[in-house]
């Protein structure tokens, strides 16, 4: 099962890598993996996206909180949570495609944010569900280059990630 993991870590050189250490290290695979500071600047907040049965997950989460530069860890996924990735996705648009992309962009709420005479680029923000769907929908063929960033999210409600 995929699960959604939020970190905060120490907004220090070295953080990260002894994470990712972690995973590497005991054999996890991290899917996705987005960093960035908080609003407290010593703080940053690390989301990363990985797969595993609930033993695996416990495991990984009771490592995590063992590393020095950990604060606290929180697995979305137990709960009720909000998540998004952003995706730019450049497409070869010519002749009745560039059409076709349009409505393609209008029906999965895209934003068509580079224009050339062959090609877009559709920026989409949504679970990764969502993402995937749109890619579903269009030929590899025309499929120039994609980027994901990796999911992020919150819990709903009154429950918050803090010290």
């Amino acid at each position: 099962m995929k699960h959604i993991i939020s970190i905060l870590i120490e907004n220090e050189a070295g953080a990260l890598s002894r994470v990712a250490g972690l995973f590497s290290a005991r054999g996890y695979n991290i899917q996705a993996l987005t960093v960035a500071p908080t609003e407290d600047p010593t703080l940053s907040r690390l989301t990363l996206t990985t797969v595993g049965d609930d033993r695996q997950i416990e495991q990984i989460i009771k490592q995590l909180n063992k590393l020095v530069d950990v604060v606290k860890v929180v697995d979305l996924t137990d709960g009720a949570h909000y998540a998004v990735e952003i995706m730019l996705v450049k497409l070869r648009a010519v002749g009745p495609q560039r059409e076709e992309f349009k409505r393609l962009a209008d029906i999965f709420e895209a934003r068509i944010v580079d224009v050339t005479p062959t090609t877009y680029t559709l920026q989409l923000l949504g679970d990764s569900h969502k993402l995937d769907l749109l890619l579903e929908n269009v030929h590899p063929d025309y499929i120039l280059e994609t980027v994901r960033s990796g999911g992020v999210g919150l819990q709903r409600g009154d429950k918050f990630l803090h010290i």
